[in-house]
């Protein structure tokens, strides 16, 4: 009976709250969504998402095949493995991308994101996409090259994932450890910015809130594509804090995180949710770590990067107090300027050598 009472009370608040936002925005978005997209925005000819590499086909280990791309020289000392967060891509790191064309970097698309295939739900797992990550590195780098890990997001709990797989790697292989964003665990404590009450209220009926959602995905998609501009507001709203964030760059992150399939949301929330990787963190304390979290991140909070700065021996924590929860989208400059500072500390690496057609072909050839 308390149970019955606890979720109509929850069901009553979320339902409250839902209806006022949406009248809300259907009020304003299109006065909102105009005054901000047409203001001046030095970044509207950026050429977002447009940046390509060499693309590989890595299979993983259940045989799903991963969308991978290799930039920069292939022989250069270091090679910096770049995975994405959640609903995003690999061109979430556009700027990067674009600023460390001198380095040697590998960009993968997260199953069932991006290019990469649709995997099974079952297997919509951290501990997977950590496998997934593995088998990236062995078909782009070989058991003597030297590498950095840059994880935003669910890509930082991926490298937690593999730290926990593959501990021989850390202080061996991977040579370092860049985490944005991100948490090794107790994201359902997580408010989304809304007070602590209407959190607490939403917890205990989300979970099967997302599985409605991804049974019901071809609604929910109509939905989606009818709300652009509702969409492009909440986006700037829970993945920026500055408010001189670039238009352009809100639309670009709303349009990644629109183009992956609500089915494929709901599949990775739960396991989001119950992700604990706090066992291994003190692997990562054989490399140099430094944690980046944004003050404002009303997805992984500062007290999320903070613990894991903590249980990492040695780690350097980078707060930036007035950005969100996309950093590298949001502060790239800034983002770009630590990963520099974290290859400066990678002890010297012989020059590698260019990758053979074998290596490919452990990849499974090119897309």
């Amino acid at each position: 009976m308390k149970k019955k009472r606890a979720l109509g009370i929850a069901s009553a608040v979320v339902g409250l709250g839902a209806a006022a936002g949406l009248g809300a925005a259907v009020g304003i978005s299109r006065y909102a969504v105009g005054r901000v997209r047409f203001r001046p925005d030095p970044q509207a000819d950026e050429p977002l998402g447009t940046l390509r590499g060499r693309a590989l086909t890595v299979l993983a280990d259940d045989g799903l095949p991963l969308h991978v791309e290799v930039d920069g020289p292939d022989d250069a000392p270091i090679t910096i493995v770049f995975c994405h967060g959640y609903t995003l891509n690999q061109h979430s790191w556009h700027y990067q991308r674009r600023d460390l064309k001198d380095q040697r970097m590998v960009f993968w698309d997260q199953r069932s994101h991006g290019r990469s295939g649709r995997g099974k739900p079952t297997h919509a797992t951290i501990d997977q996409t950590g496998a997934d990550l593995s088998a990236v590195l062995r078909a782009t780098v070989k058991p003597d090259d030297k590498v950095v890990l840059v994880g935003h997001s669910m890509g930082g709990m991926s490298i937690m994932a593999l730290a926990e797989r593959r501990p021989e790697l850390f202080g061996e292989q991977v040579m370092g450890v860049a985490l944005i964003n991100t948490s090794a665990g107790k994201l359902k404590e997580m408010t989304l910015g809304f007070p602590l009450v209407m959190a607490k209220a939403m917890r205990p009926i989300a979970p099967s809130v997302m599985r409605s959602l991804g049974n019901r995905a071809r609604i929910v998609e109509q939905v989606r594509r009818a709300g652009a501009d509702i969409s492009f507001m909440l986006t700037r709203r829970m993945a920026f804090a500055g408010k001189d964030v670039s238009p352009a760059v809100v639309d670009f992150l709303e349009q990644m995180i629109r183009s992956t399939p609500v089915d494929v949301i709901a599949e990775f929330y739960p396991e989001l949710m119950a992700h604990d990787r706090t066992g291994a963190l003190e692997v990562l304390g054989r490399v140099p770590t430094i944690v980046l979290t944004g003050g404002a991140d009303r997805l992984t909070p500062t007290p999320h990067g903070s613990a894991i700065a903590e249980a990492v021996p040695g780690s350097e924590l980078v707060e930036i107090p007035a950005a969100g929860h996309v950093l590298m989208l949001e502060v790239p400059d800034l983002v770009t300027d630590v990963l520099r500072g974290l290859l400066d500390r990678v002890p010297a690496a012989a020059p590698r050598h260019a990758p053979t057609d074998t290596a490919q072909g452990q990849a499974g050839g090119t897309a």
